[in-house]
């Protein structure tokens, strides 16, 4: 079984993600941050390397779904290859970030990578209002992060909003995450633990 988690910058998902595997015994599996050699590069200059930041997320994800299906494990995901493709990378070419060129050439990859894979049995979508972000962005500290602006994290969510009102690739469930605190509150877990399992045994 497949389960990944989605959501903006800072909505809580390597969190979750962690909670929900050590609850199930579910394998976690994490976004590629700490190893990536573009992530720093990318903030202090988004033009230039925004084509090269979202080809490394691309291959990295591709790789872990693959990777997922073939051990034949319940493993839990923390965000999606199609939040890339969907959100990210369409934001940048946007924004003046990424050359059509490079888009088009990025968006021809991932429409035939995805052709292989299967979506995930269930897709968690973490939903945050951008002071919900800023505050958890914040209090993780990462120093690459600084330098987001707010109208960033605003245009990421209202692509993640678009997205989500059309995902039909799977079960989903949508976790509003503003007045909620999962990782300090059992209660809250425990409501969210309980939204998983009614999901969750539907699949089988």
């Amino acid at each position: 079984m497949h389960i990944a988690i989605a959501g903006n910058i800072g909505s809580g998902k390597t969190t979750l993600t962690k909670l929900l595997s050590k609850h199930y015994g579910w394998k976690p599996n994490y976004e590629d941050v700490d190893t990536n050699p573009y992530l720093n590069n990318f903030y202090e200059d988004m033009q230039r390397w925004s084509f090269n930041l979202q080809i490394f997320f691309l291959n990295s994800r591709f790789r872990q779904v693959v990777n997922i299906r073939k051990s034949g494990k319940d493993v839990i995901q923390d965000r999606t290859i199609y939040e890339d493709a969907f959100i990210f990378a369409p934001n940048l070419h946007s924004m003046g970030l990424m050359s059509t060129r490079d888009f088009e050439n990025y968006s021809s990859l991932f429409e035939l990578m995805v052709s292989f894979l299967q979506a995930p049995d269930l897709l968690i979508y973490l939903r945050a209002d951008v002071p919900t972000l800023v505050r958890q962005i914040q209090k993780r500290g990462r120093e690459y992060e600084n330098s987001i602006r707010l109208d960033y994290l605003k245009r990421l969510n209202e692509r993640y909003e678009a997205w989500i009102s059309t995902y039909t690739s799977g079960k989903l469930l949508i976790i509003d995450v503003d007045n909620i605190s999962f990782a300090k509150n059992p209660e809250d877990l425990g409501m969210i633990i309980e939204k998983v399992n009614a999901q969750v045994h539907g699949l089988f």
